[in-house]
């Protein structure tokens, strides 16, 4: 059986290496545009990969989220604002998990 004072220790350890490094090993303003787009989209990938399983297990019937899903989908490529893109995705879901 692990120790779990040892664990909690080890993940301190990895979040401060994790978050002090680039504060120690990068000095200089950052001239590649690779660099700043890569670092530009981490938060949202980190949020969608989050978010993702949860949209799909979010209700009983895994069809009626996947319908709201491509709703939602489907509305936010067409730049529909964001209570639209939600209560059109919600109200999808709720059709199709009756009819399912």
């Amino acid at each position: 059986m692990s120790n779990p004072y040892m664990n909690i220790a080890v993940m301190a350890i990895v979040t401060y290496v994790i978050r002090a490094l680039p504060l120690t090993l990068i000095r200089k303003q950052i001239d590649s545009s690779f660099v700043k787009s890569f670092l530009y989209y981490v938060p949202f990938v980190t949020l969608s990969l989050l978010v993702f399983p949860s949209i799909l297990y979010s209700t009983s019937s895994i069809y009626s989220a996947i319908a709201g899903f491509a709703v939602a989908v489907i509305l936010a490529y067409r730049e529909k604002k964001l209570i639209v893109v939600s209560m059109v995705a919600v109200l999808v879901v709720y059709i199709v998990g009756i009819l399912i």
